[in-house]
């Protein structure tokens, strides 16, 4: 079986990835030469040279030359990347990407998983923040930019150890965290899988990856969440807001600058009180889900609270980004619908006249297969601008549209248009917006730009 750990030059393929990146990073720390590629160059690729890492821009077959011992790849690259080809041609031994992060994590007693179809990146920061604030020194390895440690990354020296665990092509079935968060389970990657059932199939898979010494965290409001914590060998504790969750939010005070307060309850025992600095019940239950995970590996309940009154969010995850004219602007990553009503319903939380939504749809696939649900995501905004298609890792696709999704937004009763290319959107927001209006960019592509110009 290929093991990272035999290997003295490992190469990287897309080694700018926010997870490649922090990999290397930690193979690095540990002495193992590392090296790689990227498509340009980027603040992460530079900090990465400055590590002493080797990176090559552009995929080139000579890229991979007699002394990399493995090659590590991503999800999104393709069997005909000239490097894949190369390392097999060569009988270099290949690790994907979620294999390597799953082999790291096994080598920590108190490893914590964060899966889900949305809120990883939230909960994995905030679970960081209580360790953090307990000061176990853990090492961290998460989607976004965490402010308190200044990366996505940070490198710890305990048995402490916190990751996104992503479900696109069934990357978290490499893993067997101590503890395993389930936030959510909704369609989506639908290019991937065949459908809702398959999705929850995955999830159940995941959740029975955690030993019997650990412990399953899973959302009480998910449909048939019995269905997906059977014939688990480890103990499974629900929470939300409802009566009959082990960890249930009581008492909850929404304020007028968008902040959360309240209480937690565990097994029906008050455990303490919680003060939230991002908005939303979305953030409430990503709460809920964090102090569960660190209360099973022994933090208290005041360093919970210490921790996420310290969190102000990740970038992209409802991010302030500034104000102009009386104007606010806030970006967030949002790019699933269930993810948009949440952004969308936060926003009402904090005060101001008219919401301007204006989203970017990433990829055709996505768009394609919730359009409906996309249609219908959109109630809480009162003017909607639909961006063009961000199509990643995707091919043009003539059968959807940016046009075609704001006439779908429009049918569902709401003030939405395509309006064209980011700077034809600027300065129609630029004529539009008014003194005490809240404009949010939404998506996950780089629809932040807009909000960026806006405000120069």
């Amino acid at each position: 079986m290929t093991t990272f750990k035999n290997a003295k030059h490992v190469y990287f393929i897309g080694i700018g990835g926010v997870s490649m990146s922090g990999l290397a990073e930690i193979l690095t720390d540990r002495g193992f030469r590392v090296s790689g590629t990227d498509i340009k160059e980027s603040p992460v690729t530079k900090h990465l040279e400055n590590l002493g890492i080797h990176i090559n821009y552009g995929h080139r077959k000579e890229n991979i030359t007699d002394d990399v011992d493995l090659v590590v790849y991503t999800a999104a690259i393709h069997p005909d990347n000239p490097e894949l080809v190369a390392a097999n041609e060569k009988g270099i031994p290949l690790m994907d990407r979620a294999h390597l992060l799953g082999e790291i994590m096994g080598e920590y007693a108190n490893s914590i998983a964060v899966a889900g179809t949305h809120g990883k990146t939230t909960t994995t920061s905030m679970v960081s923040e209580i360790l953090l604030a307990a000061e176990t020194d853990p090492t961290i390895t998460v989607g976004g930019i965490l402010p308190t440690i200044g990366s996505n990354l940070k490198i710890g020296h305990s048995p402490f150890f916190v990751a996104e665990a992503c479900e696109y092509f069934d990357s978290f079935l490499q893993f067997n965290p101590k503890v395993g968060v389930i936030l959510n389970v909704e369609s989506d990657h639908l290019d991937y899988f065949e459908d809702l059932a398959h999705i929850r199939r995955s999830f159940h898979a995941f959740a029975q990856r955690v030993p019997e010494d650990g412990v399953v965290i899973i959302n009480q409001e998910i449909d048939d969440v019995e269905e997906l914590i059977t014939e688990l060998g480890c103990i499974a504790e629900t929470f939300g807001m409802q009566d009959g969750a082990v960890w249930q939010a009581k008492n909850i005070a929404h304020e007028a600058d968008g902040t959360n307060t309240f209480d937690v309850y565990y097994k029906g025992e008050y455990f303490g009180p919680i003060h939230l600095q991002v908005p939303g019940e979305h953030n409430i239950m990503n709460a809920l889900a964090s102090i569960a995970s660190a209360h099973y590996l022994g933090i208290s309940p005041e360093d919970c609270n210490k921790g996420l009154l310290h969190f102000g969010g990740t970038e992209r995850r409802f991010q302030r980004k500034g104000v102009k004219n009386g104007i606010q602007v806030i970006d967030d990553y949002a790019h699933h619908p269930t993810e948009i009503k949440a952004a969308l319903a936060a926003a009402k939380k904090v005060q101001h006249n008219k919401t301007w939504c204006v989203f970017q749809p990433h990829t055709y696939s996505r768009t394609k297969f919730l359009f409906d649900e996309f249609g219908e995501s959109f109630d809480e905004a009162d003017e909607i601008i639909i961006a063009d298609i961000f199509a990643a890792r995707e091919a043009f696709d003539e059968t959807i549209s940016a046009a075609m999704l704001a006439e779908r937004v429009a049918q569902a009763g709401k003030s939405a248009r395509y309006v064209g290319d980011f700077d034809a959107i600027r300065a129609y927001l630029e004529e539009h917006c008014q003194e005490g209006d809240l404009l949010m960019t939404v998506g996950a592509g780089d629809v932040f730009k807009i909000g960026e110009s806006f405000l120069k």
